[in-house]
């Protein structure tokens, strides 16, 4: 079997890498691993949703565990729930991937799991020999699932005064197409909601947080623009003057403002080998050390955890407030992003501006063979590059078959041709490989 779980669960296209059998399967080793225990699930809003749950709902309760169907609901939603319930939790979701993909996203006590977990499950379904279990679980609608996260998200914000502030949203047509506005609207935001009409198909579909030139086209008199990704787990702002605020801006903006309330204990933030230099020298400015770790917000938050640190994320938007959840959440980065306004009295293009924000290009390359992505020839080829003021990332996609190129330094124009130097050697060994 190749490798199930990427850096995000598990992902692929539906019917191609992720069928029902195989969401069956899953929910058998979940069911046979933890028999009799209380499983929360939801999905996005992609049209082959309902098919993976059903699949999964199958095989946990085929092993004794009682499932709660939760409908559409955001990924941090779960991960919040199954942390207040002490219990497990499962979404099907492919995040920012096209409606053509699906996957699945397993919690434990709201944490994602750990790779020996991950190891666990990918060595019994590959073994195939899990034992009929003679309990069958119980299936209950869990409808009341999406307004207790509302109310959750709400009290935690209740003593913040957002009145009068304009915001405009985009859900990307995916599971928070309700919670966000809802959240919103109760605090007394004036919110404008666009691409909030899933039809099975249109998630990501030119909208949310990668592509935020959409709501930025139509935004009016906003003070602020948000953009999250089909599951709700990242947050973009676009600010009043219609510019992107990434995740790498919005983290480094929150980390004096977290620190001047007590929430910084170790001084500390987490973001990962793609975070952009201008963080970095912006947080060192301001007395707080920087980490970095791998791509993958699971990753963020083990460094997290062993350093003690209460922010980490990543510059797509994922980002993690351990004091708040357990893993990103678009909703709640935006409310605190929306708090920092509030108490500088400052727009968010003038915020936004105080962060350097050095040139940096990503050039996704599509392989049969990601393994080529630490070839010799293309390590070869990053140290002849190699320049005292870029770094270079060369990394394999933990979700897509994709080699993902990213150069980041001075001049744009150098970085576009180092960028695209190293494409072009990695097609080249592909093509080979795959002679």
């Amino acid at each position: 079997m190749k490798k199930l779980f990427g850096t995000d669960g598990i992902r692929g296209v539906v019917n191609r890498d992720i069928t029902a059998e195989l969401a069956f399967k899953i929910g058998q080793v979940l069911g046979f691993l933890h028999p009799g225990e209380k499983f929360l699930i939801a999905r996005d809003t992609r049209e082959s949703g309902e098919m993976l749950v059903h699949a999964v709902v199958a095989g946990l309760s085929s092993q004794g565990a009682d499932v709660y169907k939760c409908g559409v609901l955001p990924t941090p939603a779960v991960a919040m729930l199954t942390k207040l319930d002490s219990c497990k939790g499962v979404v099907i979701s492919a995040s920012h991937n096209p409606y053509t993909h699906n996957g699945i996203k397993i919690f434990n006590g709201g944490f994602k799991l750990l790779d020996e977990e991950e190891i666990k499950i990918t060595k019994l379904l590959k073994e195939n020999t899990i034992p009929r279990n003679h309990q069958i679980g119980r299936i209950f609608e869990y409808s009341e699932s999406e307004d207790r996260y509302v109310q959750q998200v709400v009290s935690m914000f209740k003593d913040s005064d957002f009145r009068g502030i304009r915001a405009y949203v985009d859900t990307a047509n995916g599971a928070s197409y309700r919670t966000t506005p809802m959240v919103l609207q109760n605090l007394g935001i004036n919110v404008t909601v666009h691409y909030a009409e899933p039809n099975g198909k249109n998630i990501n579909k030119e909208c949310g947080s990668l592509h935020p030139q959409a709501l930025s086209r139509i935004m009016e008199n906003a003070d602020i623009g948000i953009l999250h990704d089909g599951d709700a787990d990242r947050c973009i702002i676009i600010s009043e003057d219609k510019r992107e605020v990434n995740g790498d801006k919005i983290m480094g903006l929150l980390a004096p403002f977290l620190l001047e309330e007590g929430r910084l204990p170790k001084k500390t933030v987490v973001g990962t080998v793609m975070s952009n230099l201008g963080l970095e020298q912006y947080l060192k400015d301001n007395g707080i050390l920087f980490l970095r770790t791998h791509v993958g917000d699971k990753y963020v938050l083990q460094k997290m955890l062993q350093t003690m640190a209460n922010l980490g994320g990543e510059r797509s938007g994922h980002i993690i407030f351990l004091d708040r959840s357990t893993t990103g959440d678009g909703l709640i980065t935006a409310l605190e992003f929306l708090r920092l306004v509030v108490k500088t009295r400052k727009s968010v293009s003038e915020l936004s501006r105080t962060i350097l924000d050095f040139p940096q290009i990503t050039v996704n390359v599509e392989v049969k063979n990601k393994s080529v992505a630490q070839s010799p020839q293309v390590m070869e080829t990053i140290e002849s590059l190699q320049r005292p003021d870029t770094r270079i990332i060369v990394r394999p996609s933990g979700t897509e078959n994709v080699v993902r190129i990213t150069v980041e330094g001075n001049q744009q124009s150098e970085i576009e041709n180092i960028a695209h130097k190293i494409a072009a050697v990695v097609c080249s060994l592909d093509r080979s490989s795959a002679q």
